[in-house]
């Protein structure tokens, strides 16, 4: 039996065993490579995507707890074309060495600024204590996810929010 759910905005119906974790479901059966898989055990924050909002770590998220639930991987937040608030920000101060995090990164970023645009630097370092970067470009990281909560206050101050997410 199949599992509903609507990723990037699009329905979905996933064929994969109710128990299996929703990152394999995103990279195995849906062909979404943003989401990756680090540490299996919800530690290192490569997988997180958002579900409903909130981020998540997919790779210990079992897909039945996703059925009818909107979930956003990084595809979803923009195109190569036309990438979104945070992904400039992450490209404007090339905040990727290895690049294995950033997904991750700029997921958990989104969904922090999304629910708090004015968040401040303890907020965004608090939010991003569950996203591990073994390659060491975290300064290039914060000045990335503080344009990016830049971009987000301006959008809020003008009651443009809808512009940004």
């Amino acid at each position: 039996m199949a599992t509903e759910l609507n990723v990037n905005g699009a329905a979905v119906a996933a064929e994969a065993d109710p128990e299996t974790p929703l990152l394999y479901v995103l990279r195995d059966e849906l062909g979404l490579n943003g989401p990756k898989y680090g540490c299996g055990l919800g530690q290192c924050g490569s997988c997180t995507v958002m579900v409903d909002g909130e981020a998540v770590l997919s790779c210990v998220m079992p897909l039945l707890t996703v059925e009818g639930r909107d979930v956003v991987t990084v595809e979803g937040l923009g195109t190569v074309e036309n990438p979104g608030v945070v992904q400039r920000a992450f490209i404007a101060e090339q905040a990727a060495q290895c690049g294995y995090c950033i997904p991750g990164m700029i997921m958990r970023t989104h969904a922090t600024l999304t629910a708090n645009p004015g968040a401040e630097e303890a907020d965004l370092r608090e939010a991003l204590q569950y996203n591990l970067c073994r390659c060491g470009t975290h300064v290039r990281i914060l000045r990335a996810i503080r344009r990016a909560r830049d971009e987000f206050r301006q959008a809020s101050a003008e009651g443009t929010e809808g512009d940004v997410l």
